[in-house]
């Protein structure tokens, strides 16, 4: 028996802009009908539909995380305002390697959950805590599934003999731990959850890694991530290593860089944003953790103007330290107009679509629009909160004023995960339990 839904709001940001009155009708997670109320509330559909009614708000498509770390929110305050290696060895290190799958399971409600809180209805979790195995990407994707929140598993492959054990694998152990892992958890009906591949970086996996690791993203067609030139330092290892910089490096490879998705890219040059562009990869860009972490201005202008597809992720909770995508748009927006002193330099509609619509492109998932055929993740936020007002500039305010108080309700694929600025699946006072048991002991010294 189908399950429908049907919602309506004051306003909505839909495909077109923002508009008035509206209400969308969702079949099994997917939206089939946008109109204005009266329209939609009579399609034959709607009669038996489960009724939500957002008076007073506005709906807008569900952001969408392209990259995260779940398991950072842990180390949150742990590793602050220190250089990014030292940042590295004192917190992810350190504390990293202890932790088991019952602990990955709190990380990921505990990060997730506050995501789904701020309007986030999906996260892709950049996983290399894998310890050989699968039992701690399993749990982190079952508390996922708890939680409501739409996932991507983009499953680590590391084999870095300066990481942690618990990080490295041999190149068949991560090819067959992430055939076994996508098998068990393929869903391409209702894509609650997906999972690719991702070779960590040019430091993280040898050559033979980042190629196993696209291979294993050709078979299963599926894209693939990478960390790129987020460092300078990074851009001087490859050079030094291999003659080249990292994109020219990495188009050496027997790989597709047509599904490949670079993370960061803040020392790309020019040369390298012409190539990435030229073959048809994405990058997901993280400008809250760039500046957190003093690692360099990524040039999203030339990226965007090239067509390269750009979709905003958070990075992790010790290396940004927030897990708003609505963040991201605001500080995308205004670190591209202060780098470039240029204030037209970029638009927040362009920068709302990097958290949404195009995010969903790079994820390659139906999500992040608010039109037929497109999976029913939608955000109610408070037309009463004054972070919004005037409402007429709606879209500029929901980027550059949005406060996450104003955000109440949270649907993903059709069912309520947030309402009333509550979780529906988890309570906050578990998470908060599990959180606090678990790092007790932990300081930065």
């Amino acid at each position: 028996m189908s399950d429908a839904v049907l919602i309506t709001a004051d306003r909505a940001i839909v495909s077109a802009g923002a508009r008035g009155p509206t209400a969308i009708l969702a079949v099994d997670g997917e939206i089939v009908l946008v109109g204005d109320p009266a329209t939609v509330a009579a399609d034959p559909r709607a009669a038996a539909a489960r009724k939500i009614d957002w008076s007073r708000r506005a709906m807008v498509p569900g952001t969408v995380n392209t990259h995260n770390h779940s398991f950072q929110s842990l180390l949150r305050g742990i590793g602050d305002d220190l250089p990014f290696l030292e940042w590295r060895d004192r917190a992810l290190y350190r504390y990293s390697p202890r932790l088991g799958a019952e602990d990955m399971a709190t990380a990921a409600l505990f990060a997730f959950g506050e995501m789904l809180l701020h309007g986030v209805t999906t996260v892709c979790d950049f996983y290399y805590l894998n310890a050989q195995g699968n039992d701690n990407a399993s749990a982190t994707i079952e508390a996922a599934r708890r939680l409501g929140i739409r996932m991507v598993m983009a499953r680590c492959f590391y084999d870095w003999e300066g990481a942690p054990a618990s990080y490295r694998e041999t190149i068949p152990q991560a090819v067959a731990n992430y055939e076994a892992l996508h098998k068990r958890y393929r869903d391409k009906s209702r894509h609650m959850t997906t999972v690719q591949p991702a070779p960590h970086s040019q430091h993280g996996a040898t050559p033979a890694m980042i190629e196993a690791g696209a291979g294993c993203a050709r078979d299963a067609g599926e894209p693939w991530h990478i960390h790129l030139a987020e460092e300078k330092y990074q851009v001087d290892q490859s050079l030094s290593r291999f003659g080249k910089r990292p994109i020219h490096a990495v188009a050496d490879l027997q790989v597709d860089m047509a599904s490949m998705i670079a993370v960061h890219g803040c020392w790309f040059d020019e040369s390298e944003r012409a190539l990435l562009a030229d073959r048809g990869g994405s990058l997901a860009y993280c400008p809250g953790s760039n500046m957190f972490l003093g690692d360099g201005v990524t040039d999203l202008v030339d990226l965007v103007a090239r067509g390269v597809r750009v979709g905003l992720g958070t990075d992790g909770g010790c290396s940004n330290n927030r897990v708003s995508v609505f963040d991201e748009m605001r500080a995308a927006a205004l670190l591209q107009k202060v780098h470039r002193t240029d204030g037209q330099a970029i638009s927040a509609e362009t920068c709302f679509a990097l958290g949404t619509a195009t995010a969903g492109e790079v994820l390659r998932l139906p999500i992040g629009q608010i039109a037929p055929g497109y999976r029913c993740d939608v955000v109610a936020v408070d037309l009463d909160d004054p972070s919004l007002w005037p409402v007429q500039a709606l879209e500029k305010n929901v980027v550059y004023a949005l406060s996450s108080r104003a955000i109440t309700d949270v649907v993903v694929d059709g069912q309520e995960v947030v309402a009333a600025r509550r979780l529906c699946n988890v309570h906050l006072d578990e998470i908060q339990a599990r959180v606090a048991s678990l790092t007790r002991d932990w300081t930065r010294d």
